[in-house]
């Protein structure tokens, strides 16, 4: 069974190129434009991985990984934050807000799927 990864971007483009590298990676797949809807199907399916921005409208990545880490099923859930920001004090504050690591955009397919190897358990792709 394939793992199923969660992207949250307001950049259909961003969700695209990031769905095409997991995909090629081997996982599934399921896509959110921002935080408000992410939470509404987090509802509806069981993801092994999140990967969200940070910077989006309605709900952002910070608020949408503290609301996550509040739901009991999702508690221990990896989260990647893959944002253009790259200053210290906000990497910090998402890792205090309950994020698993962060990756700076634009990315190298090959830096993701090595960040996934390392967020997720090594028995299945």
């Amino acid at each position: 069974m394939k793992r199923l990864i969660m992207t949250v971007d307001d950049s259909a483009s961003m969700r695209q190129a990031v769905g095409q590298t997991l995909r090629r990676g081997g996982y599934s797949v399921v896509e959110a434009h921002d935080g408000t809807l992410a939470l509404q199907l987090l509802e509806q399916t069981c993801v092994h991985l999140l990967i969200t921005d940070l910077n989006m409208p309605e709900m952002g990545g910070l608020e949408l990984v503290r609301k996550v880490r509040a739901l009991p099923q999702y508690r221990f859930l990896p989260i990647l934050l893959l944002t253009t920001e790259s200053q210290h004090s906000k990497k910090e504050e998402a890792r205090l807000a309950g994020a698993s690591g962060w990756i700076v955009k634009p990315f190298a397919p090959e830096q993701l799927l090595k960040a996934l190897q390392r967020l997720l358990p090594t028995d299945e792709p």
